[in-house]
């Protein structure tokens, strides 16, 4: 009398168990990369100046680049990345929101820019002293990026950065090194 479903509900089933462990994926973290603890969110939100990076297509071209960090009524983040595109002769900017993943003292967030998708954002080595540079990394080896308080940086710290991610498998020999002119 009624149609046969059976079928439908295995597709159905299939793409949410597919639709899960991608997201779960997202939300993963390199081998040897380990988020810090002892994270003081408060000490972490403001302005940040992107020093190097892996490129990817969102933020290819651009220059000046910075990430604002700001507080949330629900107890998130914001997230502002800004940058100058050469190219376009403009502005471009995105704006996401980041959680915690686990707890408030550990530097594992997800982020997103793109509705319920999210992928990890890792501070896996921080100035804990005065929050003047961080290095992060995303859900595996193609996603890095050195942040600092300043436009610029010691070059000895630039060197252990890229040591340090070198150590943990990132390309280190395709690093942009981001242009921050005034």
């Amino acid at each position: 009398m009624y149609p046969d479903l059976s079928g439908f509900f295995n597709v159905i089933k299939y793409c949410l168990l597919f639709s899960l462990l991608f997201l779960a994926g997202c939300l993963g973290m390199p081998p040897g990369v380990q988020p810090v603890n002892n994270f003081e969110l408060e000490r972490y939100l403001g302005t940040w100046y992107e020093i190097a990076r892996l490129d990817h297509s969102f933020e290819r071209g651009l220059s000046n680049v910075t990430a604002e960090y700001q507080l949330r009524d629900d107890g998130g983040v914001t997230v502002i990345n800004r940058g100058y595109s050469a190219e376009q002769q403009e502005w471009e900017q995105a704006q996401g929101k980041a959680f915690f993943v686990d707890n408030s003292s550990k530097g594992y967030l997800k982020v997103s820019f793109f509705g319920p998708f999210y992928g990890s954002y890792v501070v896996f080595e921080l100035d804990h002293e005065n929050y003047q540079y961080a290095f992060v990394s995303g859900p595996d080896t193609e996603y890095l990026w050195l942040l600092a308080r300043t436009p610029t940086v010691a070059p000895e710290l630039l060197e252990r950065f890229i040591t340090m991610a070198s150590d943990r498998g990132f390309d280190t020999d395709n690093l942009v090194f981001v242009a921050q002119n005034p």
